[in-house]
C-alpha cells in the first residue's frame, strides 16, 4: 500500500475515532489530542501495519493503548510515595484539606448575580435550574414555550457578562 493510499484510509477512518476518545477521556480537548496523537503514531508507524488487516481496528488499538499509557504516566506523577521506614504509598483522598472559602464566595457571587437579574428573566432561570421542562415552567407562568426559552437564554447570558470572572 501506498503512502497516499495509506493517508486516504486513515483519514477516512479518522471519523470515528473522535466519539471513542471522547468516551475514553470524558473531555473534549483530550479527546482532540488523543486522536492527534493516535493518528501521529499511525503515520509514523505506518510500515508496521499488515496490509489486509482491519484498519480501523488497528487505529482503535493504537487509540486504546495509548490512553492507557498516559493514564499510567498520569497515575505514576500523581503518586506521592513515603520516604520513611515503612514506605507506604500516599494516595488517599483523605490526607487532602479542601478550602471551603472559595465555593461559599462563588456562591455568594452567584446570589448577588442572579438577584440582580430582572425578575422575568431570572424566575424560568431559576425554574428550569431547578429542574423544570420548558412546557412545565410554560403552564406555570402562562407564557408561551418561546417566550420561557428566550428568558433563560437572556439570563443564562446576563449571568454569563455578570460572573466572567469565573468562566
Amino acid at each position: 500500500m501506498t503512502a497516499l493510499e495509506f493517508t486516504y484510509q486513515v483519514g477516512s477512518f479518522s471519523k470515528f475515532l473522535k466519539p471513542f476518545a471522547l468516551r475514553l477521556t470524558k473531555d473534549l480537548d483530550d479527546a482532540n489530542d488523543l486522536v492527534q496523537d493516535t493518528l501521529v503514531k499511525a503515520y509514523s508507524n505506518r510500515e508496521k501495519y499488515a496490509e489486509g488487516t482491519n484498519l480501523k481496528a488497528w487505529l482503535f488499538t493504537i487509540m486504546k493503548n495509548t490512553f492507557i499509557t498516559q493514564y499510567q504516566r498520569m497515575v505514576r506523577r500523581n503518586t506521592f510515595i513515603d520516604t520513611t521506614e515503612n514506605l507506604h504509598f500516599i494516595n488517599s483522598q483523605e490526607s487532602l484539606q479542601t478550602n471551603e472559602a472559595l465555593s461559599e464566595f462563588v456562591r455568594e457571587d452567584l446570589e448577588k448575580a442572579l438577584n440582580q437579574t430582572d425578575e422575568m428573566y431570572r424566575l424560568p432561570f431559576l425554574m428550569y435550574f431547578r429542574g423544570f421542562k420548558y412546557h412545565e415552567i410554560s403552564e406555570e407562568l402562562d407564557l408561551p414555550i418561546g417566550t420561557v426559552k428566550n428568558r433563560i437564554h437572556i439570563a443564562r447570558k446576563e449571568l454569563k457578562k455578570k460572573l466572567h470572572m469565573y468562566a
